[in-house]
């Protein structure tokens, strides 16, 4: 089943958020309004990055190497 990486930006604060679903727009609307966490603190986002990928564990794979990335400022190219 197809899932999308995702990449949200805080319009409010230099933050990024690196997340995996299966409907990017219904998950930033989640962000945007979820009560408690990270995204809940640097609301409002925007998606600033998202591709479509064959599988969810394809999608995870590309995820733990974004996130693993030693230049964590890298994700800004995308």
């Amino acid at each position: 089943m197809k899932h999308y990486l995702y990449i949200l930006k805080s319009e409010t604060a230099d933050k990024y958020y690196i997340g995996i679903s299966k409907h990017s727009l219904k998950r930033l609307e989640y962000h945007n309004t979820v009560e408690k966490g990270f995204t809940s603190r640097y609301r409002p986002w925007k998606i600033v990055f998202s591709k479509e990928y064959a599988s969810k564990e394809e999608a995870m794979m590309i995820q733990r190497k974004i996130k693993g990335w030693k230049n964590k400022s890298a994700h800004k190219k995308c």
